[in-house]
């Protein structure tokens, strides 16, 4: 009998141990963040270009009880399913000075949101709707596509459209002028609504280097449209808008 009461503890304690990483494995959240620098416009509808940093954040999947979203135990970037993704995007400050004199300066901006995608193993479409949590407190979105060509080794090409909007709060902080920037700058007074702000296309690519780290880089054009590209302080600038990304990621997968 004492034997079996010890062979019983020992089973009980065995048991407890093993399922505690199931119960843990119940909460999990997998994501990934890329920092790195863009070499682009000086702001929306700069002719003149400069070297900024640059920030993302990705969304793989999200395990909380019976909560289940996205597909922990897929690929890193670009899981196939439907559902939400993560974004984010910095915007650096404007400083009113050389062709922008007497402008107001505009703070650097961080802008963080949620979106919707479709994808699976050879292309994409995904909506972005982003908040300046940090600067101009405005909405912002993109609307996109992509084609992809995986190969062995883990690298991943990928591309397709682009569009850019904004609502009427941001479109007039970045290409609106006040009647009194329009009297010390020598620019129109000009009051932008919001809409479409961009169409362009992206190329990029993303190169793993273990399982935890990897490489992105991307080039993109935009055509701004519509009242951004009305403003005055485009028309003294330039409508295309051509920049090039490089970026360190690493992916996080979080079990508690």
């Amino acid at each position: 009998m004492q034997h079996y009461r010890s062979a019983l503890a020992a089973t009980v304690c065995a048991a407890a141990f093993i399922a505690q990483p199931v119960v843990a494995q119940d909460r999990a959240l997998s994501f990934s963040l890329t920092g790195g620098a863009s070499y682009g416009p000086s702001y929306f509808g700069s002719d003149s270009y400069d070297t900024l940093p640059s920030g993302s954040f990705g969304f793989t999947g999200l395990n909380f009880g019976s909560l289940r979203v996205g597909d922990l135990d897929g690929p890193r970037l670009f899981a196939p399913g439907t559902g939400v993704r993560g974004a984010l995007r910095l915007i650096s400050e404007r400083e009113g000075e050389d062709e922008l004199a007497g402008l107001e300066d505009i703070d650097a901006a961080l802008e963080i949101g949620m979106g919707l995608h479709h994808t699976n193993s050879i292309w994409q479409i995904y909506a972005d709707l982003r908040y300046g949590v940090i600067g101009h407190e405005a909405f912002a979105g993109e609307i996109g596509a992509n084609l992809f060509y995986r190969r062995q080794g883990g690298l991943l090409l990928h591309g397709g459209p682009r569009a850019e909007f904004g609502n009427a709060r941001f479109m007039r902080t970045y290409f609106g002028i006040t009647d009194d920037e329009s009297a010390a700058s020598g620019l129109a007074s000009y009051q932008p609504d919001g809409g479409v702000q961009s169409m362009g296309v992206e190329l990029g690519a993303y190169q793993p280097l273990n399982e935890n780290w990897g490489i992105t880089g991307s080039v993109r054009y935009d055509r701004l449209l519509g009242d951004a590209a009305a403003s005055p302080i485009v028309q003294q600038g330039d409508r295309d808008q051509i920049s090039v990304q490089l970026g360190l990621t690493r992916h996080f997968d979080l079990r508690f």
